[in-house]
Parts: structure tokens; C-alpha cells; sequence
């Protein structure tokens, strides 16, 4: 775990971004389509986690981007070339474009400066999105990454966004995945190796500590 003064240093809102990964109903919520991962998601603390964190980065000026996985109902451009897909396919909850699944799950709260971009296809929030760009464009060096799942989707994002050369920051109890100690064996075997790790608490200390005003 990085000291204090490293993880603040990191986490200039200047040029870091706090990006949710498929914090949606339809996959967190209620009525998931993934009742297990919404459980762990909920019983875990991650969930509240992430909106403790979203509620931060918008009192401190920190962007936040939404990455929200959706399909049209007529199902085209949807990626079929995984067993992953082909499951969702025949659940009984579907994440449909313009439904209440594919909107941010209570109680993450979405501000208007907030962007919320949604993929159609394939597993990474970055690959094949807006994204990457809107990172770019906001300056981003550092991002923040929360949600679900520690599976797929969260690795997905830290490995993409490592790899276009922005630093990742993972708060580890503010991810999710099933089984319940699979999060645990992925952030000490594989995330911990790539990303800069740390609580939400530790996070959120940088996030509200006061900021030295630069020469002037």
C-alpha cells in the first residue's frame, strides 16, 4: 500500500478521473440479472463503497465516468464470441437500452457533470468506447477504478487502461466478484501487480484533505 503523501500525490483532481464499472440495476440492483454478484455486491460493502467514493470525487472536483454495459433488444452488434455472452443472452433479466436495468444503481448517485457511457459490445469498459478519448481529452493521468466484477469487467479496465499508459487505482474493498474470496485471490494475485492499491477510507482521506495552493 502506497504512504499517504504518495496515494495524494496521485490523486490530483486536476488529472484524475473516478471511473464505476457496471454499477447498473440490472447487475447490482434488486432485480439483478447476476443475483449472486448483486449480493456479494451489497453484503460486501463494495457498493456503498463506490458511492461513498462517487460522493467525494464530486465534492472535490474529481471527474466521474459511469461505464455501463447494455444490448439493443433486437440484440445487433451484441458480441456473441464468448460462453459469457451467450449466458446473458437467456437471462431473465436483460440489460436493454432505455430500461431501468442499464440505469446507475441506488445508492450511487449520478450528477449532471457526471458522463455516462455505455458499450454494446465486448468485456472492458475502455476498449471500443468513448472512454479512453473522454480520458484524454478531461487530461486524465490517473484512474480510479470501482465496481463489478472482479471477474471480468474490473481487470478488464485496470489491464486497458495500464496499458494506454494511465495510472490505475484500486480501491480493494470497493470491488466485487463471485465467489465471495475470488476478489481477495484477483487483487493480491493479478491487480496488485498493476495497479496502485489502497482502501476506501484511505482514499477518501486523500480525496478531503486540503490542497497547498501552488506558487503564485
Amino acid at each position: 500500500m502506497p504512504s499517504s503523501e504518495e496515494l495524494s500525490r496521485l490523486l490530483d483532481p486536476v488529472n484524475t478521473v473516478l471511473l464505476t464499472v457496471e454499477c447498473q440495476q440490472g447487475v447490482v440492483g434488486p432485480d439483478s440479472a447476476l443475483p449472486e454478484l448483486a449480493r456479494e455486491a451489497r453484503s460486501s460493502g463494495a457498493l456503498a463503497n463506490v458511492a461513498r467514493l462517487v460522493a467525494a470525487a464530486h465534492e472535490s472536483g474529481i471527474q466521474v465516468i459511469h461505464a455501463v454495459a447494455e444490448r439493443r433488444p433486437d440484440g445487433r452488434g451484441a458480441s456473441r464470441n464468448a460462453r459469457l455472452f451467450r449466458v446473458a443472452e437467456r437471462l431473465p433479466v436483460q440489460q436493454l437500452t432505455g430500461t431501468t436495468a442499464v440505469r446507475v444503481a441506488p445508492p450511487i448517485e449520478v450528477a449532471e457533470k457526471d458522463f455516462v457511457v455505455r458499450r454494446l459490445h465486448g468485456l472492458s469498459p475502455l476498449q471500443g468506447t468513448d472512454v479512453d478519448a473522454l480520458l484524454r481529452n478531461l487530461g486524465c493521468r490517473t484512474l480510479i477504478v470501482t465496481g463489478v466484477s472482479a471477474n471480468v469487467a474490473v481487470p478488464n479496465a485496470v489491464f486497458d487502461a495500464v496499458n494506454r499508459g494511465y495510472t490505475a487505482v484500486v480501491p480493494t474493498d470497493a470491488i466485487a466478484g463471485v465467489p465471495s474470496d475470488y476478489t481477495s485471490a484477483m487483487i493480491r494475485n493479478t491487480l496488485a501487480l498493476v495497479a496502485t492499491l489502497a482502501t476506501t477510507d484511505e482514499l477518501l482521506g486523500c480525496l478531503r484533505r486540503p490542497r497547498r495552493a501552488g506558487p503564485g
